[in-house]
């Protein structure tokens, strides 16, 4: 194997069959939160409120439909990664899981089990504020927080050969120093808040606990996406002209920005949010550090390698499709002047980005853990269809922001006067409607592809 063939090996045993149930688990998060996705989707089309009035009912679905479709999906996914370079052999990591596990299904029934479900919609995790959510969102964080410190106990990259494999587990690794530093922020905003926030607890107390961890966590995100990008470019046939002495580099440069995060909690006082502007700062001038060069470099290797062969093609659509939007998230970024639909457009370009990396990577995983092989034009064109119809629905969120409509409303509230307006989240719907048929596609061949296999008899 070259020495620049970025491809990890599936592990026998029990980190095998974690990966397993963390993908299992990223994917019953998707299956869940997608249900809340039309409604929300509908909700912001243009006279829609004349079919969907609750708006309550948008901003509960909302909640909800981002902490299991970011969350849950993004952090549940790192478990697979994390499986893949683990080396344990002791039944531990299932603890992670299950605690993981039990969290997003109470995560998932609360809305429907308390009355008013009082939903905050402050950034990175909203919350409903409701005993019963908080129940399950602090058994899922405790989940996770074990799954780190089992990746950090159990993983070794640094004792491996110098090799693509090798400087795919060291990024893996520093993704999972990185995931360590958002918890450290989490306890840090906790004890550094005011007590009186804490008694009133509200949007503005959470937007507080969670901006520090919630940037981290954008850093921690991003690294697997590199790590899948530069796989993915390996198994659909463009392999990056890299060495990995320079991906490892490259993986050190991504950590970078996230190691300033503990200066920033001492520069800054939390009690006034004076760290949200800085965080802010190193989010926008740091997220990109590692992404454009290697970004650049898998797209020089998809132009020398050309088409993607059979049976990997659903895997180079992936890569393009995630490499497009997370470039456009980019772009869109910069454009951003005050609290308008400008922002999720910025950030559902790059949220969407590593959500088709995850994709394409589990494309690649299925046979590997032990289910049938996915190919077939279906699959093929699903990055596509996901892809083009988010590409859409950010566009259209971006001019409609830029001609005034705010962020988080929905109906009537968004004051939707001008054709502009009108026409731009006419886009937004539309792309959100393909990108939603898109995501049913992959549930649907994914999980089509873990019928059992037939024994011949």
């Amino acid at each position: 194997m070259q020495t620049n063939n970025f491809i990890l090996e599936v592990p026998q045993g029990i980190p095998r069959r974690l990966a397993i149930g963390w993908l299992l688990l990223a994917l019953a998060s998707l299956v869940i939160g997608g249900l809340f996705t039309i409604l929300i989707v509908l909700s912001r089309i243009p006279f829609s409120q004349t079919f969907i009035p609750w708006v309550d009912f948008f901003h509960t679905a909302l909640v909800v439909h981002v902490d299991l479709t970011v969350v849950v999906w993004f952090l549940a996914f790192a478990g697979v990664f994390w499986s893949l370079i683990s080396t344990a052999r002791c039944s531990c990591g299932w603890l992670p899981l299950l605690l993981a596990t039990v969290g997003t299904l109470i995560i998932s029934a609360a809305p429907f089990l308390v009355g008013d479900a009082h939903p905050l919609m402050n950034n990175y995790v909203p919350v409903l504020k409701t005993p019963v959510f908080f129940i399950g969102l602090g058994l899922f964080g405790l989940g996770f927080t074990l799954l780190v410190l089992h990746g950090l106990l159990t993983s070794h990259p640094l004792h491996v050969a110098e090799n693509g494999a090798g400087a795919l587990r060291f990024g893996l690794f520093t993704a999972l120093l990185m995931a360590l530093l958002a918890i450290i922020a989490l306890i840090w905003s906790y004890f550094g808040i005011p007590s009186e926030l804490i008694k009133i607890g509200g949007k503005y107390y959470y937007e507080l606990l969670f901006w520090g961890s919630g940037h981290a966590l954008q850093f921690t995100h991003t690294q697997l996406m590199l790590v899948a990008w530069l796989w993915l470019a390996t198994v659909s046939g463009a392999v990056p002209s890299l060495s990995p002495r320079v991906a490892i580099i490259l993986f050190a440069l991504g950590m970078a920005p996230a190691l300033l995060t503990p200066f920033i909690y001492l520069a800054y006082d939390v009690n006034f949010g004076h760290h949200t502007i800085a965080f802010t700062q190193q989010m926008q001038y740091g997220g990109g550090l590692a992404a454009l060069p290697l970004g650049l470099i898998v797209v020089l290797g998809i132009i020398k390698g050309g088409s993607a062969p059979a049976g990997v093609r659903a895997e180079r659509a992936a890569l393009v499709f995630s490499i497009l939007l997370f470039g456009a998230g980019g772009v869109i970024g910069f454009l951003i002047n005050g609290s308008n639909l400008t922002i999720p457009a910025h950030y559902h370009g790059s949220i969407v980005a590593v959500t088709l990396a995850f994709m394409g990577i589990t494309y690649h995983l299925m046979p590997r853990l032990g289910f049938r092989e996915i190919s077939g034009k279906l699959a093929d064109w699903q990055p596509a269809i996901l892809g083009s119809g988010q590409l859409l629905h950010i566009l259209g969120l971006a001019w409609s922001g830029g001609y005034g409509v705010q962020r988080k409303t929905a109906g009537s509230a968004q004051g939707l006067e001008g054709f502009q307006q009108i026409a731009g989240m006419g886009l937004m719907g539309l792309g959100g409607l393909i990108a939603i048929i898109g995501g049913i596609i992959f549930l649907v061949v994914v999980f089509m592809a873990m019928r059992p296999l037939k024994v011949e008899s």
